[in-house]
């Protein structure tokens, strides 16, 4: 997993989601239901690229995320990108290795 911090990252993952699924997890350091998404994402094994930005230190990034894929913030909340825009996003308990395996094999 990578963290991300800035815009021109975001904007990286983006233009990498038209060449293959990418995840990103939107993570709270002072959630335990963040941390418990963030231990399944983080143990989830796949060869689609996985990154993480902390809400409490890239604020804006995290607002910008939200903003570009029209999606409501919540942390934590996980998207898999694909052609630029999320095909799936999970929050909060949600966020399973089994939901995450399922949404894999729905991509394909």
């Amino acid at each position: 997993m990578k963290k991300i911090q800035s815009s021109a990252e975001w904007h990286s993952i983006i233009d990498q989601s038209k060449k293959e699924p990418v995840f990103l997890l939107k993570h709270s350091q002072t959630c335990s239901i963040s941390a418990a998404g963030y231990r399944a994402f983080e143990g989830f094994d796949t060869d689609i690229p996985k990154y993480y930005l902390i809400v409490q230190t890239s604020r804006p990034l995290s607002n910008e995320v939200a903003s570009s894929l029209g999606i409501r913030h919540e942390s934590p909340q996980l998207f898999l990108l694909k052609d630029g825009k999320a095909v799936w996003h999970a929050n909060h308990y949600s966020i399973s290795q089994s939901k995450i395996k399922s949404a894999v094999e729905d991509v394909g």
